[in-house]
């Protein structure tokens, strides 16, 4: 197992390991053992009482948090003729039809996200093999395949974040940057959580939400007291 440094080992004497912190204290001592140099990344992790093998327990979706990710993403949209036109209109970063296929299969990756039409699925469902493995893939349950073209980048520049159960029964989300205010990290956050409480699959038995943690890139998870978010 790799050696801790002396600056986590510092970060995690500060959380109470045995404690399920509110979302406001969760927010305050996030600020405290969030470190580094750079702008770090603040994520939320659920760990979730379902079986992600079953079909009737797969959970997946988007939805836009209310102050954004404060990453600017990059959008990459397959359309042709009048839709490709409403892409660039409405602030894609790239738009076009075979020409990216062919780049991406060379190894170019410079996008965050794709939105791609109905029609133009027959061709990215090519990419599959490459873009399944790093969750790139355009999909109709995360509103990255449809007509409404202007309406999906807008969503996405906004702050639009995708959630998806692994093969473990977790959801990783980005909900902000450290820099955010506590009461836009915690508005971010109460926002994704309900989402994922009302995403509960009707087959799923027992405790739904199990457990819930925060923690900034570089700094240790932060366990918030699922009470408040389910009750």
């Amino acid at each position: 197992m790799a050696k801790k440094g002396k600056r986590y080992t510092d970060l995690v004497k500060l959380v109470d390991r045995s404690k399920a912190y509110s979302v406001e204290e969760a927010m305050e001592l996030l600020k405290k053992t969030a470190a580094a140099k750079f702008g770090e990344t603040v994520e939320v992790a659920f760990r979730l009482g379902v079986d992600p093998k079953k079909a009737d327990q797969q959970i997946r979706g988007a939805m836009v948090l209310p102050h954004g990710t404060g990453k600017t993403q990059r959008v990459l949209v397959f359309a042709k003729g009048e839709k490709a036109k409403e892409a660039e209109a409405a602030g894609a970063d790239y738009v076009g039809e075979g020409e990216f296929i062919n780049k991406i299969n060379q190894g170019w990756f410079d996008f965050d996200v794709i939105v791609a039409t109905p029609d133009m699925m027959a061709e990215v469902g090519k990419l599959g093999r490459v873009l399944g493995p790093k969750g790139l893939m355009p999909n109709p349950k995360t509103g990255t395949v449809t007509f409404e073209v202007e309406k999906a980048i807008n969503d996405i520049k906004a702050g639009k974040v995708e959630y998806r159960v692994d093969k473990a029964g977790n959801i990783h989300v980005p909900i902000g940057k450290v820099s955010f205010d506590n009461v836009k990290l915690a508005e971010n956050f109460v926002a994704i959580a309900e989402t994922i409480q009302k995403a509960k699959p009707a087959a799923a038995k027992g405790t739904y939400m199990r457990n819930v943690s925060i923690a900034s890139t570089m700094g240790p998870g932060i366990k918030v007291d699922v009470s408040t978010i389910t009750a």
